[in-house]
């Protein structure tokens, strides 16, 4: 069974604490790094060698011990421990159209209750899906400007809840406007998805929790707080983990819609929802796939090449991504028991994608790709192709040209730190191979 909640419109004020501490840890950040000469040697944590120095043997061994090794040393000290999944799920219906997108799907506004309280915190699912159609397979994403930015379509909602300033785009005061409607609409092709036979389902990130340093006083967080508790231990979920775990609150919903296959659901996500993707695969086995675009430190960027955005920055810039243990790591990646080719192996056998793109440096392209190389002998030692052909690729492909026959995908995609029709298109095959049914 699922959890259960109240709804509410959640209306946040951001606020920004300039201290002369805060000040300090930025000047303590050193410039990045692009250099690979500069890289310091290192070597990664062996995928099949457990903490105490014994070998995997066997695929019980990985299943019923490394695996779940791997996850709690990433939940302890980087992401942080997450609450239970609720025992059921609450939600309401709040529009429906049934000719949506020239007629050709059915859109849907659906909230999901988080925690119960007084003061509940309540997220808002839209779906696409195609018309007359059910039981179909779908991608269930995060969104970064609130459902009504990926699409012009005026009868979505427009989120009330606390956004991210962007006057271009007509965020002001920390708030959507009118003129955010399909501001991100080029990054949700929701037509072709449709077209192709999925499902797109979609909640605004800021929903589950906003995205600003605050001590989690809004947001879910402080819902799941032990009685006389007033902070997150230093072990606890940080706002990545509480995004994540939205995500499967998300599909909870999901096992209850017969107009959805939920076995049949990806889980993308892009940047720091890459990262989110990432970690919501890895945790929930429900996902049948994991996309991961452009999602660097924190996501599949190994930490140890500190190209780009390293622990350091990342935790000093947004030190509510992680989990407060993350913070030892800084300048200090080579003591982390884990590196992120251990997470995406966590996902094996399920498959995963990972896309780059070349002008992201920020993101390491190269460090994404070596996190699916270095995962690939635990897919094939679970019995798949892993990066499909015979062997573990020894090259980084060319750019524009897809690694998708396998049960491991890659691509560098040509241009920067974005989300095209390109990525969209790579994906949608490799969902066609591993999700759509054999007729």
């Amino acid at each position: 069974m699922i959890n259960k909640i109240p709804h509410f419109a959640l209306v946040l004020t951001c606020f920004v604490v300039c201290s002369a501490k805060n000040s300090i840890l930025q000047a303590q950040v050193p410039p990045s790094n692009y250099d690979e000469s500069k890289i310091p040697f290192d070597t990664f944590p062996d995928p099949f060698t457990f903490l105490d120095g014994s070998k995997v043997e066997t695929a019980e061994d990985w299943k019923n011990k490394r695996q779940p090794e791997i996850m709690e040393v990433f939940a302890r000290e980087m992401y942080g421990q997450s609450p239970a999944a609720p025992e059921f799920v609450e939600f309401e219906f709040i529009s429906k159209d049934e000719n949506a997108l020239n007629g050709k799907a059915v859109r849907e506004e659906i909230d999901i209750t988080l925690a119960v309280t007084e003061s509940p915190t309540v997220m808002r699912m839209l779906i696409y899906r195609p018309k007359g159609k059910k039981n179909v397979p779908a991608f269930l994403t995060l969104n970064f400007g609130g459902n009504h930015s990926i699409s012009d379509d005026p009868g979505i909602s427009l989120n009330e809840n606390w956004m991210r300033n962007r006057s271009d785009r007509g965020y002001e005061n920390n708030k959507a406007t009118e003129k955010t409607r399909g501001t991100a609409s080029s990054r949700w092709p929701a037509e072709m998805i449709v077209n192709r036979g999925y499902a797109l389902c979609t909640i605004y990130y800021g929903d589950i929790d906003p995205d600003f340093d605050d001590g989690f006083k809004n947001g879910v967080h402080q819902h799941f707080y032990e009685k006389d508790q007033e902070k997150l231990r230093p072990d606890q979920w940080g706002s990545i983990a509480a995004w994540a775990w939205g995500l499967s609150r998300g599909l909870d919903y999901l096992e209850i819609n017969d107009a959805i296959d939920a076995k049949r659901v990806a889980v993308m996500g892009h940047s720091r929802l890459g990262k989110t993707s990432l970690w919501a695969g890895a945790n929930d086995p429900r996902f049948a796939i994991t996309i991961s675009n452009d999602s660097g430190c924190g996501g599949a960027a190994l930490n140890r090449r500190r190209i780009g955005e390293s622990v350091t920055r990342i935790n000093t810039s947004f030190p509510h991504w992680f989990c407060d243990n993350f913070v030892k790591y800084n300048h200090n990646e080579d003591a982390l028991p884990v590196d992120q080719h251990l997470l995406v192996a966590a996902i094996a056998p399920r498959p995963v994608y990972i896309a780059s793109a070349v002008e992201d440096t920020w993101a390491d392209p190269k460090g994404e790709f070596l996190a699916a190389k270095m995962a690939d002998p635990v897919y094939r030692f679970l019995g798949t192709n892993g990066m499909g052909g015979k062997a573990t690729p020894t090259e980084h492909p060319a750019v524009d040209q897809a690694i998708k026959s396998g049960r491991i995908g890659y691509h560098v995609r040509s241009g920067k730190h974005d989300v095209t029709d390109f990525d969209w298109n790579q994906y949608l095959d490799f969902a066609d191979l591993h999700l759509m049914k054999k007729k």
